[in-house]
C-alpha cells in the first residue's frame, strides 16, 4: 500500500520515523510529511500553540500538497492525533482513497462528506480526554452515514498517544496490539 502518515502536535518525531519504519518492513511505501517545517516540541500545550499559530487552513493547505504527489495511486492516509485529524479531513476528500488508519484522533466531518465504503481504523485509548465516549460515539455513526466501514479499537488504561514510546503516555502492550491490528487492516486492503 502507498501510505501517507501525518504526525502529532508533538512534531515529526522519532516515534514517527519508527512507525513508518515499522510499515514499511511490511512491504508498504510511506511518506512522512513534516507539516511543521522541522519543529519538534516537549508538551502538548507546546505543540497545540504552534498549531494555532499556523491554523487550521494553512496546515490542510501543507498536508494537501504534501500528499497530492501520490494520491494518484489510491493513498491510505493514516496519522497520530492531530494527524489522524488531518489524515481524516484528507481521506474523506479524495475519491481515490483506498482506507484510512486512525491513531489516537478523529475529526469534524464536513456535512457534505460522502464515501463509498472507505475501510476506516481506529485506535484510541479508553478512555482518552481528547477522544470522548460521546464524540467517539457520535462520530462513529456520522462516518457510517456518509459511507464509511468503521472499527473502533479501545485501549483500557493506555494513554493518548501510547504509541509513542518517547512520551509519558507510551503503552508497551497497547502499542504492539494496535501495530498488530493496523498491519493486518492495511494487509486486508491490498487483496
Amino acid at each position: 500500500m502507498n501510505i501517507v502518515l501525518f504526525h502529532s502536535t508533538f512534531g515529526l518525531r522519532p516515534a514517527v520515523r519508527q512507525a513508518a519504519g515499522r510499515l514499511r518492513d511490511a512491504g508498504h511505501q510511506v511518506w512522512t510529511p513534516d507539516l511543521f517545517e522541522g519543529r519538534t516540541f516537549d508538551t502538548v500545550e507546546e505543540g497545540m500553540a504552534h498549531n494555532e499559530s499556523i491554523g487550521r487552513e494553512e496546515l490542510l493547505r501543507r498536508a494537501v500538497l504534501a500528499a497530492a504527489p501520490y494520491s494518484e495511486r489510491g493513498l491510505v492516509y493514516a496519522g497520530f492525533s492531530l494527524g489522524a485529524s488531518v489524515a481524516q479531513t484528507l481521506a474523506l476528500g479524495d475519491h481515490r482513497a483506498r482506507g484510512l488508519l486512525l491513531l489516537h484522533g478523529t475529526s469534524d466531518i464536513a456535512p457534505n462528506a460522502s464515501v463509498a465504503d472507505l475501510p476506516v481504523q481506529l485506535h484510541v485509548a479508553e478512555p482518552d480526554p481528547f477522544e470522548t465516549d460521546d464524540w467517539l460515539s457520535a462520530w462513529y455513526l456520522q462516518m457510517g452515514r456518509i459511507g464509511a466501514d468503521v472499527e473502533v479499537f479501545r485501549y483500557a488504561g493506555a494513554g493518548h498517544l501510547y504509541t509513542d514510546p518517547g512520551l509519558p503516555d507510551y503503552d508497551e502492550e497497547a502499542a504492539e496490539a494496535t501495530w498488530r491490528v493496523a498491519l493486518g487492516f492495511l494487509e486486508s486492503l491490498e487483496s
